[in-house]
């Protein structure tokens, strides 16, 4: 599992690759929101630093590279969470489900359907 953190930005073209299953960069900049596209230029940039960090590859096809994420959504989201729950809430997921209830992000309703989740076993 790769572990060298990317910029939102980089993680906004990962998003995209990752609903493509693999794309080029024109692919990329056609699959982004018109009111959040970057240069073409800046997509290129973007995608060869994901590549150098090791969350996408590339090949080759035609004159262009088509690439694709060799990191899976799940394994990042996983990771990304657990970073965030160390650096904001002490490593406790309890600190973390306060936080939302404090927030008034979750209600009484919510939280009863998570504890029976968390009964069910799912």
């Amino acid at each position: 599992m790769v572990t060298e953190k990317i910029t939102p930005q980089e993680e906004n073209v990962l998003q995209v690759l990752w609903a493509l299953g693999d794309g080029t960069v024109k692919d990329i900049l056609t699959a982004t929101p018109e009111n959040e596209r970057q240069p073409y230029t800046t997509v290129a940039s973007v995608v060869k630093n994901l590549e150098r960090k090791q969350y996408v590859t590339s090949r080759k096809v035609g004159n262009t590279y088509l690439y694709t994420p060799c990191v899976r959504r799940e394994d990042f989201k996983r990771s990304s969470l657990n970073r965030l729950i160390d650096n904001y809430f002490g490593g406790s997921y309890r600190n973390l489900v306060s936080f939302f209830v404090k927030e008034e992000k979750l209600d009484k309703e919510e939280l009863e359907e998570l504890i029976q989740i968390i009964h069910r076993g799912q």
